[in-house]
C-alpha cells in the first residue's frame, strides 16, 4: 500500500495563506473588471450615445461575470499547483505503459 501523500492544503496555516492569496487575486480581478467595464462604457457612449440604460447594464453584467469567472478558474488552477494538491492524486494506471 502506498504512503498517503499530503498537500499544503492539509496544513491549516499554509491553507490560510494559500486561500488569502486566492482572495487577493480575486480582488485584483474585480478591480480589473471594473476598469475594463468603465473603458467599454466610455467607448459605447462615444460610439452610440445614450441608447438605453439596459444596454449598459447588460454590458457591465456580461463583462463582469465573464472576467470574474475567468479569474476565479485561473486562480483555482494556481491554488492547486502552488499547494501541491495536484501531486496528491493517486493514479491507478501510473505503472502501466501505453503502446
Amino acid at each position: 500500500m502506498a504512503k498517503p501523500r499530503w498537500s499544503s492544503l492539509d496544513d491549516p496555516a499554509a491553507s490560510a495563506r494559500i486561500w488569502a492569496h486566492y482572495r487577493r487575486m480575486l480582488r485584483w480581478t474585480a478591480e480589473l473588471a471594473l476598469g475594463i467595464i468603465g473603458v467599454v462604457w466610455v467607448l459605447l457612449y462615444h460610439e452610440f450615445g445614450l441608447v438605453s440604460i439596459h444596454m449598459y447594464i447588460a454590458t457591465a453584467l456580461g463583462l463582469g461575470l465573464m472576467i470574474m469567472s475567468i479569474g476565479a478558474l485561473m486562480g483555482l488552477v494556481f491554488v492547486s499547483h502552488d499547494s501541491g494538491h495536484d501531486e496528491t492524486i493517486e493514479d491507478p494506471l501510473e505503472d502501466e505503459t501505453w503502446r
